[in-house]
């Protein structure tokens, strides 16, 4: 596979304290639903996550939502799930991050918690032994992930991220670069977004 198709979004469930998150969730899901490319993401009907799907079903795009079911009457509503393309409900959080992976072509992180972060951390991990190289973006919408990036850089520097090249997210300020960003990585490396041969590039 060399295109990209479908788009992982993690991000909160809640709004967060500044709208601009819940701004950028939209603008965000619009640029996918206008690229034509599918949104996959938690399945959260609210705050940003709910911003993001909204986003993208408002400008035609597709949207998969995947979620436990023990999370679905905490983070979603079941009249906003029928409205989806499409509903993966797991019995666990460990299969719905795989369906997730599975299913994505790149990750991208906008502002979240605790869950948001664990999420792409992981992405990284496998990044990092070999398991994918899928792009991996980061959203800095009012530099929100500034810490975590000095963090990444720190813990490179101190040499505990040995396969570097691996580990090299995009970083972005505004929503409405992820799609050009991801898609700049294809035609940069004209090499597929999946496997152990491709590039993610850092932009």
């Amino acid at each position: 596979m060399n295109t990209i198709r479908s788009i992982c979004v993690y991000c909160g469930s809640s709004p967060g304290r500044d709208a601009s998150y819940l701004a950028a969730g939209q603008r965000l899901g619009r640029s996918i639903g206008e690229a034509g490319l599918r949104l996959v993401y938690g399945g959260g009907t609210k705050g940003i996550m709910g911003a993001v799907a909204d986003g993208t079903r408002r400008a035609g795009g597709q949207v998969t939502g995947i979620i436990p079911r023990f999370l679905m009457n905490k983070e979603a509503t079941e009249a906003a799930l029928g409205r989806l393309d499409e509903l993966v409900v797991t019995e666990n959080m460990h299969q719905r991050k795989h369906i997730m992976f599975e299913k994505s072509d790149a990750f991208v992180a906008l502002p979240g918690g605790i869950g948001t972060v664990e999420e792409i951390v992981e992405i990284m991990t496998w990044g990092q032994l070999g398991h994918h190289r899928k792009p991996i973006v980061f959203v800095n919408v009012r530099g929100f992930w500034s810490p975590m990036l000095s963090m990444l850089d720190h813990m490179r520097s101190e040499g505990f991220i040995h396969t570097g090249h691996l580990v090299q997210p995009i970083v972005v300020d505004e929503p409405t670069a992820v799609v050009p960003a991801v898609l700049a990585t294809v035609s940069a490396s004209g090499e597929p977004t999946e496997g152990v041969d491709s590039v993610i590039q850092k932009m």
